[in-house]
């Protein structure tokens, strides 16, 4: 195995000990209690079975059977939610026909930073990954089940559910993927009009009709977002089936897979000779491989925050020198957009995740000994197939398509996705897999806003169209729930297009669908606690070396008092009101964003 990946394992290891050690014991007694529905009082089962039938009130009463929980993100507005509909009545039915029951303990809130993209609703979005945690352990919190399938794919739903599920982490867990919808419009055009529309070259008709292509039908938005990042990173930890994530939600295939993962709690539960309870699945070497996967992808930037809250749910310190270390040895090995014009439907036909795992393994780059839900991580080397109705898992290919996963032994570059930035304006992070060469060095001007929404007006009024290091301040978890700032990318993306050097810089968040436009994001300590944003002003140069991770001002800052604007406003209306003690709890960015393990 490489060395760094090895150190890297051990390094988390170490620093967590204690921590882990904690949650471990904690988690233990929980597992020493048994089945803990057998311990339920004669009323507490009476209305744990009211309102089943008459077999499944005998086989949830018959301690010798498993009854396993579904935690579900279903809403029929989320495309990649929807089809979870008629999850729950496949589960059951593979399970009764096993002998064993399933029951749906809760549903998660589950919103779509699609919708809310520029939006107030957008401000509660990273908060709602805490509080899916949360609705996670209350769902559990009957203490009926002995195994947990968790329904959620996007963005902040399924960390959240990880982490609440990692709360009852005496309990088997899996996650139950629905897929990507069908390729509609290409990357190319999508972005091409987004651009043509904020420059006033094409009428919002054109930008509707566009936007309604692309986002057209069940299943997960098909480009390389947090939502996908979220399914292979997950795949690669070993939380789901091998070979599952990709596949379309209405394939024989996909319904056979949540059959088998079905059947499969059962014979994973605690008693069994193969207890794999989700604490012991979650350690630091399956981390590592989901980081490692994360880096080979290009994934998501928002996985610098989630690995480190998910990490700490299961008593593991994660720290961004640990994804900096990685990166230096691990390859961009996948060309998915925003990195590449391809998007996840093309990547699942040049071989998926097995075939990305595959390379990984070769290079010695992943823990081969973790254990993952199902099997052994040998079998994250192989695609499922169906033969004659039943699943089998075969050797993964090589790349069936060189221009979106590489060939053996050849690379896209030989740094990962992301890059840690330090210097005398904090700590942040940059993906650089979609950022041309030339473009990751920039040293101009500052333009400071305190919102998306001001450097829009200034856009439109031509203030932009020079070198400029636009700095989006007060916008991290504290100031207002931490935004993705995805109206900026059409906008600095056309200023570029005109010729000038541009970057972002910001206490915010982009996302998976960070660009080609150098994005120094989650600066820490942000504007709202004194980091170094809260001091700069109009006209400071700033230089931003993404590939020797720095970012600087020309300016002398301790001179310069801090400033603040009133942020009230952003924090009433649209529910934003309900959040204020997660905006005054909330850890930084580069400690997981999160209420929670303070």
């Amino acid at each position: 195995m490489n060395n760094i990946i090895e150190q890297v394992t051990k390094n988390i290891a170490m620093r967590s000990s204690k921590l882990r050690n904690e949650y471990l014991s904690r988690i233990r007694k929980q597992a020493a209690l048994g089945k803990e529905r057998a311990t339920l009082a004669c009323g507490n089962l009476a209305h744990t079975v009211a309102s089943c039938s008459a077999g499944q009130k005998s086989t949830i009463l018959d301690f010798t059977r498993a009854n396993v929980a579904i935690v579900s993100a279903y809403n029929d507005m989320l495309s990649a939610h929807q089809p979870y509909q008629t999850y729950p009545d496949k589960i059951k039915l593979a399970l009764k026909n096993a002998g064993h029951s399933a029951q749906v303990a809760g549903g998660v809130p589950a919103m779509c930073d699609g919708v809310t993209q520029g939006q107030t609703g957008m401000d509660l979005s990273l908060f709602s990954r805490d509080l899916i945690a949360q609705a996670t352990a209350i769902a559990l919190s009957h203490n009926t089940f002995d195994a947990t399938l968790l329904l959620g794919v996007c963005d902040k739903i399924a960390p959240g559910q990880i982490m609440g599920a990692l709360a009852f982490g005496h309990l088997p867990s899996a996650f139950v993927p629905s897929g990507p919808m069908a390729t509609g419009i290409t990357n190319e055009e999508k972005v091409k009009i987004r651009q043509q529309y904020v420059a006033g070259e094409v009428d919002k008709n054109a930008l509707q009709t566009m936007e309604n292509n692309a986002y057209h039908s069940p299943g997960t938005c098909t480009f390389y977002g947090t939502a996908n990042t979220n399914q292979l990173v997950f795949e690669a930890m070993g939380l789901m089936l091998p070979g599952s994530a990709f596949l379309p939600p209405d394939s024989q295939l996909r319904h056979a897979l949540t059959d088998v993962i079905a059947k499969h709690m059962v014979t994973i539960t605690h008693g069994c000779g193969d207890y794999r309870p989700i604490a012991e699945v979650i350690d630091e070497k399956s981390v590592v491989n989901g980081l490692v996967a994360l880096l080979a992808s290009g994934g998501s930037t928002n996985h610098t925050i989630h690995m480190i809250a998910i990490a700490r749910s299961a008593g593991l310190v994660v720290t961004w020198d640990d994804f900096d270390q990685l990166a230096k040895v691990v390859p961009s090995l996948t060309l998915m957009y925003p990195n590449g014009p391809a998007d996840v439907n093309a990547f699942q036909a040049a071989g998926g995740v097995p075939t990305l795992m595959k390379m990984l393994a070769a290079r010695g780059l992943l823990n081969m000994d973790a254990q993952p839900v199902f099997g052994t991580m040998q079998y994250y080397l192989k695609q499922p197939v169906l033969v004659d109705g039943k699943v089998e898992f075969v050797p993964a290919s090589d790349s069936l398509d060189e221009n979106v996963i590489a060939a053996p032994g050849q690379e896209f570059s030989k740094q990962g996705g992301l890059k840690l930035l330090d210097g005398n304006l904090g700590r942040g992070v940059i993906k650089i897999s979609a950022v041309a060469e030339e473009n990751r060095f920039i040293e101009a001007p500052a333009m400071v806003f305190e919102s998306q929404h001001d450097v829009e007006t200034a856009y439109k009024a031509g203030q932009l169209n020079r070198d400029v290091v636009v700095v989006v301040r007060h916008n991290g978890p504290s100031a207002n729930g931490m935004p993705e700032l995805h109206k900026l990318m059409p906008i600095l993306g056309n200023v570029m297009k005109a010729g000038f050097k541009t970057a972002l810089v910001t206490d915010g968040r982009l996302s998976g669908a960070s660009g080609k436009v150098p994005a120094a994001i989650h600066i820490t300590p942000e504007a709202l606690h004194g980091g170094p944003l809260s001091k700069i002003q109009d006209g400071d140069i700033i230089c931003l070396d993404a590939n020797n991770g720095s970012i600087s001002v020309r300016a002398e800052l301790s001179e310069r008092a801090e400033f603040h604007p009133n942020l009230d406003h952003e924090h009433v209306g649209a529910g934003r009101e309900l959040f204020s003690l997660f905006r005054q709890a909330v850890s930084s960015a580069e400690t997981g964003a999160t209420i929670f393990n303070q």
